[in-house]
């Protein structure tokens, strides 16, 4: 099991489990957190640009976190996000549509910061069961590199 910055390659891939959508979890969460037409009312979202209700964009990425947290593709490592590059939807996740992402690991440097760490860059495709893209981003991760024995 990979535990540090040095047992991560670039190149390297893996996909999450899938989630699927609900039209009662677009309506919870818009509600709560995202509460436009195209996701709190069916009515208003049926005679809107995208003819229906759409997840929020907001619900997709956090149905993607919790699908890349259960995936643990840092497996034992200790990791902290650093922050979020190219944050895009390019097509609407509706209810009972399934995603599934694949990560892959794009580029890896020592942390400038600290030496004790590293800094993994990671690009995140999110598709539904058609496989559309929904979502894509990518995220630096800081990740402790191995200690040494001196």
């Amino acid at each position: 099991m990979a535990d540090y910055f040095e047992d991560f390659e670039v190149g390297a891939k893996q996909l999450t489990a899938t989630a699927q959508v609900s039209e009662k979890a677009i309506l919870d969460f818009a509600r709560a957190f995202d509460p436009q037409p195209m996701h709190t009312d069916i009515q208003a979202a049926k005679n809107g640009p995208f003819h229906g209700l759409i997840a929020s964009g907001w619900h997709t990425a956090a149905l993607v976190m919790r699908l890349i947290a259960e995936a643990r593709p840092f497996g034992d490592a200790q990791v902290l996000g650093l922050g979020v590059d190219e944050l895009r939807w390019p097509h609407p996740v509706r209810p009972g549509d399934t995603i599934q992402s694949e990560m892959e690991i794009v580029a890896k440097r020592a942390s400038e910061s600290n030496p004790n760490y590293g800094i993994i860059g990671v690009r995140v495709t999110t598709r539904n069961q058609k496989g559309e893209v929904v979502m894509t981003h990518s995220p630096a991760c800081w990740v402790r590199r191995r200690p040494s024995n001196t």
